[in-house]
């Protein structure tokens, strides 16, 4: 061993060779592969399935670093007939639905999965299936532990397997990327119905995550395509998506780690979700003039009209659809029929309609002199500053300053 490692240092030749390319993808990694079992160990100490599934996503990600970092840290140049290419597959296939899956478990807490989920791993069961082939053929021939790659690597794997999983990744990150950013707009659109205020739901962090793997993806695309159409690309230049893609680990890390979804969304998350579907909700925010209401959903909209005249129910914070259904003694069937039918609203807009008008009385009345607008939004029942201005842009068209400069 003391032999080879002198002859290795007389050739130049170094593992592991720590240098301006290697080091921040091996920094991020181990960073990355940390974080994997922070996530698996509060998966088994609280059983949330999301922490699995961003565990698994986390792991797949460093482990796609893992061919540049080892070439770069001098691996292929230091042991020429290396066979770590026959052990390293392209895990991008099981990458996508897992993406997919942890956004499944977000929106929609109560979903059991089974094993009819796993044919969305058929693709990469076989490419390991194909590759266990390979290995095993290419190991019977003659030579093969002199030579790093043998005959099927080079005449079958390159020319053909290699650019067919290369297209289908693309074309399956593609539709999963789409499906997951429908499931977190749906999800988005159906707590609107249920709280008064979302901004502890929206889980923003999450739209930042898909953005971050579809930049990611884009940039993985036009690499792919110039290198196979314009230039072949070195290591050099291929080396600034793994630096990006150790960024975005370290970012997902961080965010999925410290960001636990159970306190952010509530236990009761899942039992509103649970009842979306025995409510007759109506999926546009379109007013429409022609409506004709019957005499029981009058009746109730003039009920619940007086009812929040008299009792200023909106200025509770934490209100909810099935909480205000409570207060009133109204089922939230019925309750929901009249906010969407009877006032054309979602049940968020609703009550913070009432809110705005609050805050639009508290200016009227002189409060802004002693208290800040968010002072002020606060006490009308709003818990975020986000959620106040975006509220008030939407109802008024113009933002909390804005307005109040044209009633002094």
């Amino acid at each position: 061993m003391l032999i080879l490692y002198i002859k290795l240092i007389e050739n130049n030749l170094m593992f592991p060779d720590f240098n301006i390319y290697s080091t921040p993808l091996l920094l991020l990694s181990i960073q990355g592969v940390a974080f994997t079992f922070f996530l698996l160990n509060r998966y088994y100490r609280k059983r949330n399935v999301s922490d699995l599934f961003l565990a698994l996503i986390l792991f797949l990600t460093c482990y796609h670093q893992t061919t540049y970092t080892i070439g770069f840290l001098g691996w292929y140049d230091t042991f020429k007939n290396t066979k770590i290419n026959y052990y390293l597959i392209n895990l991008s296939l099981a990458l996508a639905p897992l993406i997919y899956f942890y956004f499944v478990s977000i929106t929609n807490p109560k979903k059991v999965f089974s094993k009819k989920h796993l044919l969305h791993f058929i693709p990469i069961i076989l490419l390991i299936i194909i590759k266990t082939i390979i290995l095993v053929y290419d190991a019977n021939l003659p030579g093969f532990s002199a030579a790093q790659n043998g005959y099927l690597v080079v005449n079958f794997q390159w020319k053909f397997l290699d650019p067919i999983v290369g297209l289908l990744s693309m074309f399956q990150m593609l539709i999963y990327l789409v499906l997951s950013f429908q499931l977190l707009y749906n999800y988005k659109e159906k707590i609107n119905h249920f709280f008064s205020n979302t901004y502890k739901i929206e889980l923003n962090w999450l739209y930042n995550f898909l953005i971050a793997y579809t930049i990611l993806y884009v940039y993985n695309s036009v690499q792919t395509v110039v290198n196979s159409t314009i230039v072949n690309l070195s290591w050099i230049q291929e080396w600034w998506y793994y630096l990006l893609s150790g960024l975005v680990i370290i970012y997902v890390g961080i965010k999925g780690y410290y960001t636990d979804l159970t306190q952010l969304m509530g236990v009761e998350i899942g039992s509103f979700l649970k009842e979306e579907n025995k409510l007759e909700i109506k999926k546009d925010n379109i007013v429409q003039t022609n409506i004709e209401l019957s005499n029981k959903l009058k009746t109730r909209k003039e009920f619940i009209e007086e009812y929040f005249a008299t009792h200023k129910p909106f200025l509770e914070p934490d209100l909810t659809l099935i909480g205000l259904s409570k207060k009133i003694t109204i089922s939230r069937e019925e309750l929901s029929e009249t906010i969407n039918k009877g006032f054309n609203l979602k049940f968020n807009d609703f009550i913070n309609a009432y809110r705005v008008e609050e805050f639009k009385t508290k200016l009227a009345q002189g409060h802004h002199k002693q208290l800040s607008l968010l002072g002020i939004a606060y006490e009308c029942g709003f818990n975020s500053k986000a959620t106040f201005n975006r509220a008030f842009k939407k109802m008024t068209n113009k933002s909390p300053s804005e307005y109040l400069k044209t009633q002094v």
